[in-house]
């Protein structure tokens, strides 16, 4: 067996990651407890399950159902998917529960709101803000993710489309409990839910690339590798104008990084040309891939 080096772990940077996903699962908790439940927005899910369930058996709370159903289900994609979870997975999982079980019994959760529309708006955004949070650090709430693999293993259906078919389940059990208008705003949540976590993660991981032609390009691509601690590229070029052969740096950074590479740009020359462009998506080194689920 491999020997783990402890001294070699930066555990500050682990303490650091865990508090950020437990922040995420905070919000997701205060969503689920101070706008869903109150208001029997089943929006999908094994939490939007465990309020239906809520409604029959009051004693059975939406963060005890969760307990429970998670147990088996990590059972049974242990046995039949071989339970490669994680950690991160499992603190996702379980800080949430634990979080939700925390409000249920010394919070009182009441609803923030009783307007339907206002509880279908504020909910998702802050439960998604909540899921952007965790999904960015590579953590999962776990639950009808793991039932998504299941179906995704024995049947023809892909880890999209099972999530969808989930979560369109528990809303038709939510309108026929709860009524058809009620069932309709928690398709709404669910709806937007998707479309702001897509969203968020996005804006926290927005990137650009840059590309510098300038006479200081040494001076310039040692700063992106060891300060940014980025990699660049050279492209080369010529002037059509002069016809002068030029290299060209071409570099993918953060946002939080454009702005340093930008002023040190200055700072060197001011004689500089620099484009900047918006990236969709990034993978490779230096930017990893999120898992999501």
């Amino acid at each position: 067996m491999k020997k783990v080096d402890l001294k070699a772990i930066d555990w500050k940077a682990i303490v650091k990651e865990y508090f950020i996903i437990t922040l995420g699962l905070i919000l997701v908790a205060v969503g689920i407890e101070y706008f869903y439940a109150p208001n029997n927005l089943a929006a999908g899910g094994i939490s939007g399950l465990g309020i239906v369930v809520n409604h029959f058996i009051p004693f059975l709370t939406p963060s005890v159902f969760c307990f429970f159903v998670n147990i088996a289900l990590f059972i049974l994609a242990f046995f039949l998917i071989g339970g490669d979870f994680g950690i991160k997975t499992l603190y996702g999982t379980y800080g949430l529960i634990f979080i939700m079980w925390v409000i249920e019994k010394f919070l009182n959760p009441v609803a923030l709101t009783n307007d339907l529309m206002l509880a279908s708006i504020f909910g998702p955004a802050i439960i998604a803000f909540g899921m952007a949070i965790a999904f960015n650090a590579n953590a999962s709430t776990g639950g009808t993710d793991i039932i998504a693999k299941l179906l995704n293993k024995y049947t023809t259906f892909n880890i999209g489309i099972s999530l969808a078919i989930i979560d369109i389940l528990v809303t038709v059990a939510a309108a026929i409990v709860f009524g058809v208008d009620t069932g309709f705003y928690a398709f709404l949540c669910v709806i937007l839910n998707g479309f702001l976590i897509d969203k968020f993660i996005a804006i926290f991981n927005k990137t650009k690339q840059v590309t510098v032609i300038s006479d200081k390009n040494d001076e310039i691509s040692k700063f992106i590798i060891e300060t940014l601690d980025r990699k660049c590229t050279y492209f080369k070029g010529s002037s059509a104008n002069s016809g002068e052969s030029k290299e060209i740096i071409y570099a993918i950074v953060k946002q939080k990084e454009l702005n340093k590479l930008k002023d040190f740009i200055d700072k060197i020359d001011e004689k500089a040309f620099i484009t900047i462009g918006q990236v969709d998506e990034v993978r490779g080194s230096g930017f990893p891939k999120l898992e999501g689920i």
